[in-house]
């Protein structure tokens, strides 16, 4: 587990490209799929599915075991939520609605033990059921990955500070919370929202940590958009979407070549 932690880590330092997807349904089938496909990490959304914490353990077993790193998107800044996510073999979180630098460090601190952080001390799959506690004890001084999601406008005033916490390994962008935070919901061709987009990437440049961007849709194009304006924490759909629109374009065609054919 640690190796496979340290690479994502390591690779997010040095500002090397990542690219992972988001799993919101709970099926271990899903994660073994997404887990051979050749993502560098995959991120299983406890904000956004009925994925409950015992699912979670399957799912960070299965991506974790495959060799990808297991990341897990909290419903909220929760310690407790944190605690139980790590001891279960996450190598990291995604915290939603970071808005200021106090959310970054209690986020940061939730995935440590003290006296670098406030995690309490447990024995689980992560610490091999107390046999590798040693290990553990010493990976979760640096290992644990922290993304923290800018999705509201309060974030923006005090970006420099969040993006510089002690702990933050890269940022990835809410763009439809943004937008509602702004009153233009979904609205992403105003000339504001692309301002924000602009500011927040420009920001995670200047300060050397790493942008992230959820392309919704499996769009390749809008994938290597998204590679060359720079961002380097890059999810590439959700197993809803690749599933829907794969089923819909199959039936399109299906159609459609019957339609032509009379």
């Amino acid at each position: 587990m640690q190796k496979d932690s340290i690479t994502l880590k390591s690779k997010l330092q040095s500002g090397q490209l990542t690219l992972g997807s988001w799993i919101t349904l709970g099926h271990p089938a899903i994660a073994e799929i997404f887990a051979g496909a050749g993502y560098d990490w995959l991120v299983v959304d406890l904000e956004h599915s009925t994925i409950s914490m015992e699912q979670a353990g399957e799912l960070i077993r299965i991506i974790d075991l495959a060799g990808v790193a297991p990341l897990v998107r909290l419903t909220s800044n929760e310690p407790n939520q944190i605690k139980r996510i790590m001891d279960a073999g996450a190598h990291g979180i995604v915290v939603p609605m970071v808005n200021s630098p106090e959310d970054a460090v209690k986020a940061v601190a939730a995935t440590r033990y003290a006296p670098l952080g406030i995690r309490g001390v447990g024995l689980a799959r992560a610490q091999k059921y107390g046999a590798g506690f040693q290990d553990y004890l010493e990976w979760q001084k640096d290992g644990p990955v922290v993304i923290v999601q800018i999705e509201h406008k309060l974030a923006l005033d005090v970006l420099d500070s969040i993006l510089s916490v002690k702990g933050v390994d890269g940022f990835i962008i809410g763009p439809y919370d943004l937008s509602c935070s702004m009153g233009i919901p979904g609205e992403f061709e105003q000339p504001e929202f692309l301002d924000a987009m602009d500011f927040i990437k420009n920001t995670g440049e200047r300060l050397k940590c790493p942008g992230g961007i959820h392309i919704v849709e499996p769009d390749q194009e809008r994938l290597r958009q998204a590679i060359g304006d720079g961002y380097r924490f890059i999810a590439y759909s959700v197993d809803i979407r690749m599933l829907d629109v794969s089923a819909r374009i199959g039936v399109k065609s299906v159609l459609t070549n019957k339609d032509s054919n009379g």
